[in-house]
């Protein structure tokens, strides 16, 4: 018999500009829509840990992050 002691998982996000919208506009809605996930995380009690945050040229975010998996214990991964 096998159990899971711990576990997460390991993402980059890439929140891109979207097309035919004015680019002031558009990094605002880019930023936007990082903080709204960064929200989500707390508000969904999810355990992570974002490693890097990079606003590209464009103006889109590249966020890479270790979080939780579903509801698992994160052990030592967030350390």
């Amino acid at each position: 018999m096998k159990r899971i002691k711990s576990a997460c998982i390991c993402q980059t996000i890439h929140f891109m500009l979207k097309d035919g919208i004015s680019n002031d506009f558009n990094k605002r809605q880019v930023l936007a829509e990082v903080e709204n996930y960064k929200n989500s995380l707390e508000k969904n009690k999810t355990q992570h840990k974002i490693v890097e945050e990079t606003v590209q040229d464009d103006g889109s975010v590249i966020i890479k992050i270790i979080k939780q998996y579903n509801t698992s214990p994160v052990g030592d991964y967030l350390n």
